[in-house]
C-alpha cells in the first residue's frame, strides 16, 4: 500500500517499508533570503526568466520535453540558488525513474553535447569574474552550482540545503 507520498518500498523479507518522501519543512535561513534577494536584484530574475523561456520553447517542440523539464528545474534553481541544492531524484524518492536510469544518461549526454558544456562554461566565466571581489564570492559560488546542473540536469530535483 503506498504511503502519503505514493511510494512503497520493500525490504529483503518483502515487508513493506513506509517512506515519506515529502521535502522537509525547513524555513530558509535569513542569510539565504538576503543573498537570494541580492541575487534577484543583480540579474538572477533575468537568468531564471531566460531558462523559463528556454523550457517553454523546448516543451513546444514535443521532442524536447525531457530537456524542458530539466530547463525548468534550472530556472527554479537559478531564481533562488541560495538555501537549495540539486540532487538526483533517486536520492529523494528512492525509486529509479526514466530520468535517473539509462535513458536519463542518454538524455544527459545529448544535453551535454548540444548545450550543457557551453552553458556551464558561461557560468564558470561569470563565476571567475564575480570571484574577483569579496562581495561577489557568494554569487560566484552560486554560478559554480549552476554550472554543475547545467552540465548534467536530467534526473535532478531542487531541494532545500
Amino acid at each position: 500500500m503506498p504511503n502519503a507520498a505514493g511510494v512503497v518500498d520493500y525490504d529483503r523479507g518483502r515487508r513493506a517499508i513506509k517512506r515519506d518522501h515529502r521535502p522537509p519543512d525547513n524555513p530558509m535561513a535569513p542569510v539565504s533570503i538576503l543573498l537570494n534577494l541580492l541575487w534577484i536584484l543583480i540579474g538572477g530574475a533575468w537568468m531564471a526568466f531566460g531558462w523559463l523561456v528556454a523550457a517553454i520553447i523546448m516543451a513546444v517542440t514535443i521532442i524536447g520535453l525531457p530537456w524542458a523539464r530539466a530547463a525548468f528545474n534550472i530556472a527554479v534553481y537559478t531564481l533562488l540558488p541560495f538555501g537549495s541544492k540539486a540532487v538526483s531524484r533517486y536520492e529523494v524518492t528512492g525509486v529509479e525513474d526514466i530520468g535517473t536510469g539509462p535513458l536519463g544518461v542518454i538524455g544527459n549526454i545529448i544535453w551535454f553535447v548540444l548545450a550543457g558544456w557551453w552553458l556551464a562554461l558561461g557560468h564558470l566565466v561569470t563565476a571567475l569574474v564575480l570571484a574577483i571581489t569579496i562581495i561577489g564570492i557568494p554569487f560566484a559560488w552560486a554560478h559554480l552550482k549552476l554550472a554543475g546542473i547545467a552540465l548534467w540536469p536530467i534526473g535532478k530535483v531542487i531541494v532545500p540545503a
